[in-house]
């Protein structure tokens, strides 16, 4: 791991993942949130339909009403033998919180400088988050971060400004909740935008430890030239994930072209509109020998929660 000295329970979930990586591929599923839809809509409608549950649930630090929620689900979710992973869809700090505002401009060229204004908004948020991410840390949860997502493309603030300011961001995010706060439970994501994964942007391996880009296609395909492109920037050095999707890649797709680590529906529409996945499409894509559910973790090789 990118961390020199992770937590057991990241090490643990570290070595199963890439375990995985070009035999399975995880099932995972994004919430919309509790506040605004109250909880397990997307995995009650996964229970109806396939009668599964996947195996990595998908939650996110974007609305303030939320985040004590999300650290409940996250908990539970880990407790109960599933993967956790993590967003932030980070408003811009001097604007403010919710998803509106991630989409607007941020002077990151300041925040980077100390003492500036925006610098200090910057840490103010950064800080907030790593006291939640604390939480999960002493509760001993391991989590799947992928922060600043889709940051090769242009309508998030931290991608507005170029790939040497978006680097030094993700670094000084890395230094300060590894080595400042000591949130050793976190398995660093970086997840392009499908539309430009560009080497310009990699932070280097040294941070990270998984990469994968997404694309909002409307079609079961395996997303070839995406992973392929992927690859061509970290080589064999970290498993490759599809971090966020609509429709789910047909499993009988997926090789050595494609050996996507996971996929991770977006929630909502994208997980039930029939026109980005049917349901009996989902149902045997669910039921697949390529995808790993959450009942299939434990003979997979992943370890019980302590």
């Amino acid at each position: 791991m990118s961390n020199p000295r992770p937590s057991a329970q990241a090490r643990a979930l570290y070595d199963f993942l890439w375990s995985l990586y070009g035999r399975k591929t995880l099932t995972g599923q994004q919430e919309l949130g509790v506040a605004r839809a109250g909880p397990r809509v997307e995995l009650d409608y996964l229970a109806r339909v396939t009668g599964r549950q996947p195996a990595i649930l998908g939650l996110d630090y974007m609305d303030p009403r939320d985040n004590a929620a999300v650290n409940a689900r996250a908990t539970a979710w880990h407790r109960s033998g599933g993967i956790v992973t993590l967003c932030w869809h980070w408003g811009a700090p001097d604007v403010g919180t919710g998803y509106e505002n991630s989409k607007k401009d941020f002077d990151l060229p300041a925040a980077l400088k100390p003492g500036t204004p925006q610098n200090r908004a910057l840490h103010r948020d950064l800080d907030a988050i790593a006291d939640l991410l604390t939480v999960l840390r002493d509760r001993r949860v391991p989590v799947l971060w992928r922060p600043l997502h889709e940051f090769s493309g242009d309508w998030f603030w931290w991608g507005k400004h170029g790939p040497a300011a978006f680097k030094a961001l993700w670094a000084l995010m890395y230094d300060a909740f590894t080595r400042r706060r000591g949130l050793d439970n976190l398995i660093w994501v970086l997840g392009w935008a499908g539309q430009n994964v560009d080497p310009a942007w990699y932070p280097g391996r040294e941070r990270v430890d998984v990469a994968g880009a997404d694309i909002y296609v409307e079609d079961h395909g395996a997303l070839e030239p995406m992973f392929r492109a992927v690859k061509a920037i970290v080589g064999d050095s970290v498993p490759i994930c599809l971090h966020e999707n609509g429709p789910i890649p047909d499993p009988a797709l997926l090789g050595p072209q494609a050996d996507w680590l996971w996929f991770m529906t977006w929630h909502t529409r994208w997980l039930m509109d029939p026109g980005q996945n049917d349901p009996a499409r989902l149902e045997a894509y669910y039921g697949s020998g390529r995808y790993v559910t959450k009942d299939e973790l434990l003979a997979a090789g992943l370890p019980k929660p302590g």
